[in-house]
């Protein structure tokens, strides 16, 4: 997983793409407007038919841009504060440290464990082998 920092980038990234598609989605059903004194002469470009989308685009995109806001909230709080001194910071280091050294010597010993019961277990199928072979020779 990432660091906070890079998931608060991409976050930011993703509003950024949030409102750049919702500008685009605009620009892709305005409807042409006229300005008054600079009126065409000769062929004038046709009316285009803005059809009723089925997607509510306006509440989709507020969602989406309220949602990634909601996010990147959250995403700074969650990063430390300046009031974190350095004595606290080496003191969680040193607290991860001791929890990492005490997982590794708990997964040593669950490695051990699984050596011996491996060696017994190749034991044993030797045995049934050896066994069969001697019985095979003996009939």
């Amino acid at each position: 997983m990432a660091d906070r920092l890079t998931q608060l980038q991409d976050t930011v990234n993703q509003q950024a793409e949030h409102f750049c598609n919702s500008i685009g989605i605009l620009q892709q059903c305005s409807i042409p407007s006229k300005f008054a004194g600079f009126e065409r002469t000769g062929s004038q470009t046709p009316q285009q038919q803005v059809q009723q989308q089925q997607e509510d685009y306006p509440q989709l995109f507020s969602t989406l841009i309220s949602r990634c806001a909601k996010d990147i909230d959250t995403l700074i709080e969650s990063l430390p504060s300046e009031e974190s001194s350095i004595e606290l910071q080496v003191q969680s280091l040193q607290r991860l440290e001791a929890e990492n050294k005490e997982s590794a010597e708990k997964l040593e010993e669950i490695v051990r464990k699984g050596e011996l019961l491996l060696e017994k277990i190749q034991a044993a199928l030797s045995d049934i082998a050896q066994s069969q072979l001697d019985m095979q020779y003996s009939s």
